[in-house]
């Protein structure tokens, strides 16, 4: 409560989150905000859920295929690629890596020029997608009528990236994780009231008490559940593996003390919910692009990619003359997220080029010679840390899809899952970007 108050008290870290909070606000104007010519489907996330992960990031903003149905998703894609190559694979970028902030500048000027392609490619793709599995219905099917889709969908994704830009520099900062934030808190009012009528139903009106008792007990679990789920994946965001590093050079007993307090923090799931992005997208491309290529999907291609779809008992089909049903888009979705958690981790931790850091800085790990043997060294503990994380991740990941599939609650009802992940994160991090801001406020702007 005290922080709170100082939290008001501080004009500057106000008007941040008073700024926020109006972005927020314009984002959740234009998500309802249908573009013109389009009618939507009342089940339209049913009957498209290859989807339902960009509708979840957007906060239903591509259900109602609104001004801001792309929302960042272009922007995150083009990200994740200019990253990948700059890794070596093209030297020009690799180059600019090394310029320090020059370089950091054209590099934030690639990824928005490459978020234009992509955002004409995916929102044309969307358009014919869900015109084809008739979530949506275009009024005009002509080369005009989608070029003005994609230039609305375009530019209401280029509007939602320049608010993020806002948010980071003039607000609370993480600008792209708080227009997903927004989107998918936006939802929990839908989710509370969809509790309320799954576990209570007709026993109000009918008045049965015992009913009542019953799915108030129900109710009253599910929530418990939820808070040990929220708990849990603040201890994985939280928890850091602290290798000891120190300075060499000469400093006496105040140097000591300062190296013997310093450490480099490994968090156990540095990848994030980036793993989990991946394996959704990878399972979602089979059944967009057959739907964005056919008007019309046989039955025995939409048997074959049920396989991909991780909500779904399927009968493989070399497995007719039986009744073998397995969660086979379960299994693909579990194991990729897995592998991509160690993939990201390493991505986003780079051993060989931290052991290069730690040598021309001077700083080495108590006990292991700098060069090779340091970034072996990290290397394996970090690949014991995630082993751990991508376990944790796998889990929370795959629960709501288990929860689902063993009919404990309905699919709109399912706890953890990429949704958590980001709202603990996202909230865990702004927390930090406010004490970091109350630590280092200046007095003259406290009233």
């Amino acid at each position: 409560m005290r922080k709170l108050v100082a939290i008001f008290k501080n004009k500057d870290i106000r008007d941040r989150i008073l700024f926020t909070f109006a972005m927020m606000l314009i984002f959740r104007v234009g998500a309802a905000i249908t573009i013109p010519g389009v009618n939507i489907s009342q089940d339209s996330m049913d009957t498209s859920n290859v989807l339902s992960l960009m509708n979840l990031l957007g906060g239903g903003a591509l259900q109602n295929f609104s001004l801001f149905a792309l929302g960042v998703s272009p922007y995150i894609t083009s990200s994740i690629i200019i990253q990948l190559l700059s890794m070596d694979v093209l030297p020009a970028l690799t180059e600019l890596t090394k310029q320090g902030q020059n370089g950091r500048k054209k590099i934030e000027m690639a990824t928005r020029y490459l978020t234009l392609v992509l955002g004409a490619v995916q929102a044309y793709g969307i358009a014919v997608t869900m015109q084809n599995t008739d979530a949506i219905t275009i009024l005009d099917s002509s080369f005009w009528g989608y070029l003005k889709i994609v230039v609305f969908l375009i530019a209401g994704s280029m509007l939602v990236m320049w608010m993020a830009d806002q948010i980071t520099t003039k607000g609370i900062g993480n600008g792209v994780s708080m227009i997903i934030f927004i989107g998918i808190v936006s939802t929990l009012p839908s989710q509370i009231y969809n509790a309320l009528y799954y576990f209570f139903g007709t026993e109000l009106v009918t008045q049965d008490s015992m009913r009542i008792l019953q799915g108030a007990t129900k109710l009253g679990l599910y929530i418990l559940a939820y808070l040990l789920i929220i708990l849990f994946v603040c201890f994985i965001e939280k928890s850091v593996r602290k290798i000891p590093v120190q300075q060499s050079g000469k400093g006496g007993a105040l140097n000591a003390k300062i190296n013997n307090a310093s450490f480099l923090p490994i968090k156990i799931n540095s990848a994030g919910v980036m793993p989990v992005i991946f394996a959704s997208s990878i399972m979602m491309a089979p059944a967009v692009i057959v739907s964005f290529a056919m008007n019309k999907v046989d039955d025995n291609l939409n048997n074959i990619l049920k396989i991909f779809t991780s909500s779904e008992l399927v009968k493989m089909p070399w497995f007719d003359g039986g009744h073998w049903y397995m969660p086979w888009g379960l299994i693909i979705y579990i194991v990729l997220t897995f592998l991509f958690s160690f993939f990201y981790s390493n991505l986003t931790i780079n051993p060989e080029k931290m052991a290069e850091d730690f040598q021309k800085n001077g700083t080495y790990i108590p006990g292991v010679r700098p060069g090779n043997e340091t970034h072996h060294y990290i290397k394996k503990v970090l690949n014991r840390v995630t082993l751990l994380g991508a376990t944790a991740l796998t889990l929370i990941a795959a629960l709501p899809i288990v929860l689902t599939l063993c009919k404990v609650v309905p699919s709109s009802l399912a706890l953890g899952g990429t949704g958590m992940i980001i709202v603990v994160g996202v909230a865990l991090e702004t927390m930090t970007q406010i004490n970091g801001l109350l630590a280092s406020g200046d007095h003259a702007n406290v009233i």
